[in-house]
């Protein structure tokens, strides 16, 4: 199959392609040709207004939840999400059923979801059943194409747990992914502890249960010399404990959601349970946190967070309503409707944004990076930066619709992706 892409803006800022407005020719899934004007025959001509074409992009929490929820999500739809979204390559979440704590489950998703557009990477639990309670088979799930390890939507409550699995991790530099709630605290809390909480009536879930875990898993990260990455996080205070830490040289990274950027508590009045997540949506000043911290290069990447849920999960009432939001296909739209990207020098970039989608990532979980030259395998995402339009529910590929974007005027839009011979366009 040949493909021919004409007149893209090349974005890939190690390159020295980068910015070049190009032609892309493409046979059986090889990049054959970049040029300034190719007249070939194609089999599929992508010829787009304002066409930017930089490495696929790579998420790094989704959950797919297959095997086992198949009614929220599948292996299939995740990945039609994920290519909607401009995404060659997900990290899927291990909270299945059964869970994915040893190999036969990392290779059950691995062999079955060869045959999709996008790259699916399992991720492995650090417990047994992401119980929180045994050290599961980290190594063996590694040797079986495990990319990191992680309890998922379960965070690892346990310091000695933790510290046992940060050593264990150690000689085959294993990363641990954490999503940090202290769930001590306050367990009941529906939204975020503050002045909106209370006058809603709803009981909150204080900043201090994500801060004060951040703080212990740096220390044991600290002691350990171990590899920890904390995914969604949404305090000022929490940032400022990673940026700290980081610049100690320890060896941790972090990640933020778009709608943590984009909506904060005062959001909650209308009791949206699509806004229902956890870490919940935050105050003012740490959604503008949250800004900053992609702005100012301190978060090492954008997390979709994609948690699909199933209709009767999220239209009933507020306190029955389970967490999450769908959010592969609007992420790039999120975060360039709410950072807008300023491409002149000294201010936020659309390079900057692209190597939070492909390079940082990769570089987290150790990653090949996909190259935009002769003779590379095409890994290529598809978009244009600028394009605004209203997000609508028949642009939604995945299996479950729970999003509040829905009816948003959104900045950013992506046509679509190609991985090596698979080709999605929208």
């Amino acid at each position: 199959m040949k493909v021919l892409i004409k007149q893209a803006t090349i974005v890939k800022p190690s390159s020295p392609l980068n910015g070049l407005v190009k032609d892309i020719f493409i046979t059986d899934g090889t990049i054959t040709i970049i040029a300034d004007n190719i007249t070939k025959p194609a089999d599929t001509l992508i010829k787009q207004q304002n066409l930017h074409v930089s490495i696929g992009w790579m998420d790094t929490y989704s959950h797919f939840c297959d095997p086992g929820h198949e009614y929220r999500e599948t292996l299939e739809t995740g990945a039609n999400a994920a290519a909607a979204g401009g995404f060659t390559d997900v990290l899927v979440l291990p909270n299945t059923s059964p869970v994915i704590h040893n190999k036969s489950q990392v290779e059950y998703t691995i062999q079955k979801a060869k045959q999709f557009v996008a790259n699916i990477h399992p991720l492995g639990t650090v417990t047994k059943n992401a119980e929180g309670a045994e050290l599961a088979e980290m190594y063996d799930m590694k040797q079986s194409g495990a990319i990191a390890f992680t309890d998922g939507t379960n965070s690892i409550q346990s310091t000695g747990l933790l510290l046992k699995a940060l050593q264990y991790v150690l000689p085959f530099d294993g990363v641990i992914i954490q999503v940090p709630d202290d769930k001590s605290i306050n367990p009941q809390g529906l939204m975020n502890e503050g002045i909106v909480s209370t006058q809603l009536g709803l009981p909150g879930k204080p900043a201090i249960a994500e801060e004060l875990m951040i703080a212990r898993d740096i220390e044991l990260v600290r002691y350990t010399g171990s590899r920890i990455h904390f995914t969604s996080v949404s305090t000022r205070k929490g940032i400022e404990l990673i940026t700290e830490a980081k610049a100690n040289k320890l060896q941790i990274s972090f990640s933020v959601t778009p709608y943590h950027a984009f909506f904060c508590d005062e959001d909650l009045t209308q009791y949206d349970t699509n806004l229902k997540v956890n870490p919940p949506l935050r105050t003012r000043e740490d959604m503008m946190a949250v800004r900053e911290a992609v702005i100012n290069g301190d978060a090492d990447a954008i997390a979709a967070f994609h948690i699909p849920q199933n209709y009767d999960s999220k239209v009933c009432e507020f306190e029955y309503a389970k967490n999450g939001m769908i959010g592969l296909e609007t992420l790039f739209g999120v975060i360039g409707k709410c950072i807008p990207v300023k491409n002149h020098p000294g201010n936020w970039s659309l390079d900057t944004l692209i190597t939070l989608l492909t390079v940082s990532p990769r570089t987290i979980f150790n990653m090949a990076l996909p190259e935009i030259k002769e003779g590379a395998t095409a890994s290529l995402t598809l978009f244009d930066p600028t394009a605004e339009y209203i997000f609508e529910e028949k642009m939604i590929a995945s299996k479950s619709s729970n999003t509040p974007f829905i009816g948003k005027t959104l900045k950013g839009k992506v046509f679509g992706i190609i991985n090596g011979d698979k080709i999605h366009i929208n």
